[in-house]
Parts: C-alpha cells; sequence; structure tokens
C-alpha cells in the first residue's frame, strides 16, 4: 500500500473541516471487476470540416464531412459500440467524456457502473444540431431566453437547463423535470454524434471524484478494461468542464462556471442580473437535488492531498512587477510554513508537489526538481500569469502528473477569479482537502 494513503488517513482527520464525499469512500469497497479489452483509436481533428446550412443557424446545423479514411472507420466502430448500448471515451474541447446513448437507459447506466458514480448525480447530454435538440424537448421548443446565446456560444463550452421530455431516461436528469444540454465543438465530437444520429450523455472519463481527463491516456488509466474504445482526438483545448447556465431561474445562474466566463454571458441579450451559484448565492434545496453535475460532490481530487492556496490581496495588473514577486512571495511562504507544520506534527512525508503560476516570459513546459533533507520537491507549472485560460488546460494534468510522480502532498497557487479563472477556482475548491 503506498504511503499516501496512510497519510490521506491522517491529514483528512487533521483537516477536520473537510469531509469524505460518499464517492471518496467507494474507492475503499468492492467495485465490479471489469475485463474488457480496450482499444484505443487515433483520430486527427483537423480531417473533420462542416458544411454549414443556408438557414439562420447555420453553423448550429452544419453536416459533418470527414477527409480521411482511417478517421472515417474510426467514427464508424465508435457508432458500432454506441448503437449496441455501450459507454465509450471520447475527445471534446472541455474534458474527455465517457459516453452513451443518451435516450437508453441501459446504455446510460454502464457511465455510471464504469465511472462508479454516484446515482443522484446527473448526466449532461450532447448533441449535434438544433434540430437532434429541438427532437428531444417538450414540443419540440427551445425557450426564447437562449437563442442568442445559443447564436453566439454554441457549438462550444456551454451547458444550458432545459424542460425535459419523456424521451430522457430518469437516469440521464436523476428525476428532475429538466435536463442539462450541450453543443460540442470538437470537430471529432461533433461528427460522432451526428453520425450516430442520437444524443450522448457524456460526464467526464474518468474514475468518479478524480482529476477530469484531458489527454486519451487519462481516460485509460482510470477505465481501461471498463469500456471497449476510447477515441484519441490529442489534448483538449479548454481543459476544464463547460459552464452550466440555468436561464430558466429568475436571475439567470451560472451553476457551473466553465469554458464560457461569466464576463461573456452576462453582457448577452436576456441576461440581466446573471449570478454565480456560491458566489452570489445558495441554494441548499438545488445541492441536495442537483440539476447538473459538480454541485453535490467532491471533485477532481487526487490520490494525494491537496492543499490550495488563496491570497485575498492577489493582482490582476500583470504589468507590475513588485506586485507578482510580492504574491509569489506569499505562496512560497505559506507552503512552506503550512509543511512545517504537518511534519512536526509527525507526518511522513517524503515527496512534495507545487502546482503553480509562473513568469509571463517562462516556458509553458516549466519544472523544477529538488531535494533538501530527505524530501523531493517537484514544481510544475499550471501557466503564465495572466493567462487564465492556460492555467484551466494545464490544472487537471498537472494533478494527475502529481499522481503519476507518487507525491504525498500537493500545494496549489490559486488564481484570480476573472474570465476562467473562476472556473479554475472552483474546481481546485473541490478537488482541495484544506484551503488556506
Amino acid at each position: 500500500m503506498r504511503v499516501v494513503l496512510h497519510l490521506n488517513t491522517i491529514v483528512r482527520r487533521l483537516y477536520s473541516t473537510c469531509t469524505l464525499s460518499s464517492s471518496t469512500l467507494r474507492k475503499f469497497s468492492t467495485q465490479s471487476h471489469y475485463n474488457m479489452k480496450t482499444d484505443v483509436l487515433q483520430v486527427d481533428p483537423s480531417h473533420f470540416t462542416f458544411k454549414e446550412s443556408s438557414c439562420e443557424f447555420g453553423e448550429q446545423n452544419a453536416i459533418s464531412i470527414i477527409n480521411n479514411t482511417s478517421d472515417q472507420l474510426a467514427i464508424k466502430q465508435a457508432v458500432k459500440w454506441l448503437a449496441q448500448g455501450e459507454a465509450i471515451g471520447i475527445p471534446t474541447e472541455t474534458v474527455y467524456g465517457l459516453a452513451a446513448n443518451a435516450l437508453d437507459a441501459s446504455a446510460v447506466s454502464k457511465i455510471f457502473a464504469a465511472k462508479n458514480r454516484p446515482q443522484d448525480n446527473p448526466l449532461i447530454v450532447h448533441v449535434s444540431s438544433l434540430k437532434m435538440l429541438e427532437s428531444i424537448l417538450p414540443h419540440n421548443k427551445i425557450p426564447d431566453i437562449y437563442m442568442p446565446i445559443i447564436k453566439r456560444c454554441w457549438p462550444g463550452p456551454l451547458t444550458i437547463i432545459l424542460p425535459s421530455s419523456p424521451l430522457i431516461p430518469s437516469t440521464v436528469t436523476c428525476g428532475q423535470p429538466t435536463v442539462a444540454v450541450r453543443f460540442p465543438s470538437h470537430p471529432v465530437a461533433r461528427a460522432l454524434i451526428e453520425s450516430c444520429g442520437f444524443p450522448l450523455a457524456a460526464p467526464s472519463a474518468n474514475s468518479s471524484g478524480k482529476p477530469s481527463p484531458t489527454l486519451a491516456s487519462h481516460v485509460f488509466d482510470d477505465l481501461n478494461t471498463k469500456i471497449p474504445l476510447i477515441l484519441d482526438g490529442g489534448p483538449c483545448n479548454v481543459g476544464v468542464e463547460s459552464t452550466v447556465l440555468d436561464g430558466l431561474r429568475q436571475p439567470p445562474a451560472i451553476l457551473r462556471p466553465g469554458g464560457v466566463t461569466y464576463e461573456v454571458l452576462k453582457q448577452m441579450e436576456g441576461m440581466n442580473g446573471l449570478q454565480v451559484y456560491r458566489k452570489h448565492f445558495v441554494d441548499q434545496a438545488l445541492e441536495m437535488a442537483p440539476t447538473t453535475p459538480g454541485m453535490k460532490y467532491r471533485h477532481y481530487s487526487p490520490e494525494a492531498m491537496v492543499v490550495l492556496i488563496e491570497d485575498d490581496k492577489m493582482i490582476i495588473n500583470n504589468n507590475d512587477d513588485t506586485q507578482q514577486q510580492q504574491q509569489r512571495q506569499v505562496f512560497e511562504t505559506i507552503w512552506q510554513d503550512e509543511l512545517k507544520q504537518l511534519l512536526k506534527n509527525g507526518i511522513g512525508i517524503q515527496k512534495v508537489g507545487i502546482l503553480k503560476i509562473v513568469e509571463d516570459g517562462d516556458s509553458l513546459e516549466w519544472r523544477q526538481t529538488s531535494k533538501l533533507d530527505e524530501i523531493e520537491y517537484v514544481t510544475l507549472q499550471m501557466g503564465r500569469q495572466g493567462h487564465p485560460d492556460e492555467v484551466a488546460r494545464g490544472m487537471f494534468k498537472g494533478l494527475r502528473e502529481m499522481d503519476t510522480i507518487g507525491v504525498d502532498i500537493i500545494f496549489v497557487q490559486g488564481v484570480p477569479e476573472i474570465d476562467e479563472g473562476m472556473a479554475v477556482m472552483n474546481r481546485l475548491r473541490k478537488a482541495a482537502t484544506k484551503t488556506i
């Protein structure tokens, strides 16, 4: 057994303010055994193009064209598995998804089984056209509030809350009267859904509670032998899950920040008074019976403990070198003091991981390794100062890499909650064992 498991027990007790979710506890319970062969097929997103229709929403009703034989065969194989009611791993622009036929309750159940996902955590339905969306809605009608947003933000990393219909199994909505739907912009995902002819339910393709996968290798690490196929479309270019917008509420609300930012949405028609859940309001009833993923359970956690360090005086001005230096020093001082306290309490730590923001001129491959007093330190960058989009892409990758390295504890530097930084901090707070 890894040392970190012993550390987990000690530190979770020490950090008594943090509670374990049922999904985390299930990691130690008896799980189903799988012996399925998992194939990984390469697909090149550049081989997928789209011909827009002549209607007003031409891009949202475009037809896919696949310009490569091997990619055509890969999509054909994926469609075959999905039509047979299996769940497979697929690339999207946000994170890799674990997809199954959203209209087939039996197929959807395989998503929950493969991920060991709580049964009351709803799924997001993915469509490839407005025509497909209309076909699964009551009276085939998209609420007017969403039309300007769809025009600008779809396809893309935005999920909207819509009235559900009897076509959607209750396993997808967890018995709620609404359903979360998104139109992904990733060429492979779009073409696959269109080729299937039915929408796909697709949460992140990871074991429930672990950091979301942004590479096909992450999916393989978590779900090998549990699913028959993974389509490898390369790294995800957003790197954090979609924004979830509930325009049916008054005022409208972002239930989960993501790739489409609050700053963008609040300027759009019909979004007057836009709120963000847990920033502007809370709703205990909504959290206990969520309409969308990411609200009820602890998520995104690596095996090692995560200590998130937030600076309430965090700067936004990237041109002030003195302020940047002070901010870096605050982070360094706090994590070093916290480590000293843990060691003083008798917790055996042999390897420390540090995820931080680097200066604007530093390389995106920036990494340092050092050793002091028998403790190894591994420092990775999540992104550059003032580039929250880079941090969003690097955050989950960094957490997973720290697990691969085998660190005992991870100290993570927070970022300002502007643009994609709001989504980054939402995920890091859910991943953290302790926040300072």
